[in-house]
């Protein structure tokens, strides 16, 4: 007789092919969302494990990184910075992209990593590069409370439009997440692809405007051209959040719209290689 038989209260999972328009079960996410929580965390402590400075290296990326391009762009080249003191400037722009830096960065080496998961176990997929992206979430706060304090020391106030950064976060969440499942999917069969990722990373940065303002691109059809970019319209959001001015209009909507696209089209490729990458991880 059939164990199942013997223990009737026994829960029998039957796998089926995903339903819908993306392949996405909200419900078993839902379902798994312990096994999202537990991966997150892990993350979050190897990132720190037996670091001689710990979690304070989230304070330095940005600090150093701000510090440099203030001396270069700001003060050496004198790039314009909309009237804005440059280390403000600078660390409002470098603020979403660390994020998306730091999320991309795991999130395309997520699925190669946790391979040992992928061939033992079923989940769904998705939580690998989710988890990833979810843990790059503690650095950006770090970084939030200490744009707050150079805004201090500036003297700059803060609106009520600093209420956006809260959408803008999940932008850049979703940008790098929708990146993250072409290049996790892609890496599981060509393994050079984590190589060419800080390369991509590097180019993409200066095709955003971090270190320089976004007036230096022409307006009209270049201008909406360079805003496929889903960074462009993020940066510019973060700005006006925290600095006001002219708010991102068309900007942030074509920005919006490119990573809506991008989510999109790398679901459905993540989905579509899922079944292999128990077979080649």
């Amino acid at each position: 007789m059939a164990e199942a038989d013997l223990n009737p209260s026994a829960q029998v999972v039957t796998l089926k092919p995903a339903k819908g328009w993306l392949g996405i079960n909200l419900k078993e996410l839902w379902h798994y969302r312990e096994l999202i929580y537990f991966l997150t965390w892990r993350d979050i402590k190897v990132r720190y494990k037996q670091a001689v400075l710990g979690i304070a290296w989230s304070v330095l990326q940005p600090v150093l990184t701000t510090a440099i391009t203030t001396v270069v762009f700001g003060i050496l080249l004198k790039v314009n910075s909309d009237g804005l003191p440059y280390p403000v400037f600078a660390l409002s722009a470098l603020l979403p992209w660390h994020l998306f830096q730091l999320s991309l960065q795991k999130s395309s080496v997520s699925l190669v990593g946790n391979s040992n998961l992928l061939t033992k176990v079923y989940f769904p997929r998705v939580i690998i590069p989710l988890s990833s992206v979810l843990a790059a979430l503690v650095d950006f706060v770090i970084s939030l409370i200490l744009l707050f304090i150079t805004m201090a020391i500036y003297k700059i106030p803060l609106t009520w439009n600093i209420l956006w950064v809260i959408p803008l976060t999940l932008l850049t969440v979703l940008a790098a997440l929708a990146v993250g499942f072409w290049l996790s999917a892609l890496n599981v069969q060509y393994r050079d692809v984590q190589q060419m990722v800080p390369f991509l990373i590097q180019i993409w940065m200066y095709a955003t405007p971090i270190v320089y303002p976004i007036t230096t691109i022409p307006e009209g059809t270049f201008r909406y051209i360079y805003s496929l970019n889903p960074m462009v319209g993020v940066v510019q959001g973060f700005r006006w959040a925290f600095f006001g001015g002219s708010p991102p209009d068309m900007t942030l909507i074509i920005s919006s719209l490119a990573v809506l696209l991008l989510l999109i089209t790398g679901l459905f490729f993540f989905r579509h290689m899922e079944t292999t990458f128990a077979d080649v991880v």
